[in-house]
């Protein structure tokens, strides 16, 4: 069956042209203008981003592209209270799609209280209503997609938010390289037989095991997990090396490939520590003596940031490829949808 087939037939919403026209995404953020004035050489001591789901992983992305350059910590908040450390010298970015992500808002009336640095990024709704009562900068989103589809806006916001910050080196240049190659990789990743597609067709009726590198892929390694859960309705897990070697790769000892269908993912760079090369290639072989299949994924791009923003854009489609498959609707999310209603009763 032709891709376009696959698409009429599982994808209403037209996901897949989204994930061809994501280099728009990119355009569009690094177009936005925000006046940050009240950040530009005031003393910032560490950088807190605030968010769930898709704002939550560009900050994580963020912090793995960013690991060589940047000279204050980075974390990422998940939950609906801040770190401790939390201060007037913390820039706070409260990133939330809908601008209504109950734990981000909280922690925006908490980053108030502390007198936290604050940028907010969102399309409007409750976040963007508390940044306005409070004059604080706001970075608005293109509307119209899902949060999750919308990565491109997201994470391209938040570096534009640092670079405005003046804490990391400008990204124009680098930028408008990214936005020319996913213009045309989108081109490549939507016609038939397509290295995206060849790598879903190896893990339809698999549960994906994926191995990725704390602070390099570690956050590619995630997103392709949760978007295995969400765009596809797979189960999948997710680990790092050197982690993995201390524990999980003891498990793969009772491994019985007749009766758990697991297939290991495993995302690769050029520039890893040559000892996560070897644990790699150790760790390889035990795999599949034990009887594992092994799929590894890279790209010989000349930059490490490059290569991790394509990794990032190839994962996407994999798992957008895996929902067709399996004849699912790559935007449908009800269990997601039940958890919030029943949560709001």
């Amino acid at each position: 069956m032709k891709i376009r087939d696959f698409v009429s037939m599982y994808d209403p919403q037209n996901q897949f042209d989204v994930l061809i026209n994501t280099y728009k995404q990119i355009e569009f953020a690094w177009l936005n203008q925000v006046d940050l004035k009240h950040v530009k050489g005031q003393s910032i001591k560490n950088v807190v981003i605030s968010g769930l789901g898709g704002s939550a992983i560009a900050g994580d992305l963020l912090q793995n592209f960013l690991k060589d350059e940047i000279k204050i910590p980075i974390s990422v908040n998940r939950n609906y209270f801040l770190p401790a450390f939390v201060n007037e010298d913390t820039l706070l970015i409260v990133s939330s799609y809908s601008g209504n992500t109950e734990e981000t808002i909280e922690t925006l009336n908490e980053g108030l209280k502390r007198k936290a640095k604050i940028v907010c990024i969102t399309t409007g709704g409750e976040i963007e209503k508390i940044a306005k009562e409070n004059n604080l900068p706001i970075v608005k989103l293109q509307k119209g997609f899902q949060p999750r589809y919308a990565l491109g806006l997201s994470f391209f916001s938040q570096l534009k938010t640092l670079q405005e910050a003046e804490l990391v080196s400008p990204y124009d240049g680098f930028v408008l390289s990214i936005i020319r190659s996913w213009k045309e990789k989108g081109k490549e990743f939507s016609i038939d037989e397509n290295p995206a597609y060849n790598y879903a067709e190896q893990l339809i009726g698999y549960i994906p095991i994926i191995y990725s590198v704390a602070d390099s892929t570690s956050a590619v390694g995630m997103r392709m997990k949760c978007q295995l859960n969400e765009n596809s309705k797979m189960k999948a897990f997710h680990n790092v090396f050197p982690e993995l070697n201390h524990n999980e790769i003891v498990g793969w000892e009772t491994f019985n490939p007749d009766k758990m269908p697991f297939k290991v993912v495993i995302l690769l760079d050029k520039d890893y520590h040559p000892q996560i090369k070897k644990r790699i290639e150790v760790t390889t072989n035990l795999l599949k003596k034990s009887g594992a299949d092994v799929i590894t994924i890279e790209n010989d791009l000349p930059t490490y940031k490059e290569r991790i923003l394509d990794l990032l854009y190839i994962t996407d489609w994999i798992t957008y490829y895996t929902a067709l498959l399996n004849g699912k609707d790559p935007s449908e999310i009800d269990n997601i949808n039940t958890l919030k209603k029943e949560i709001a009763r």
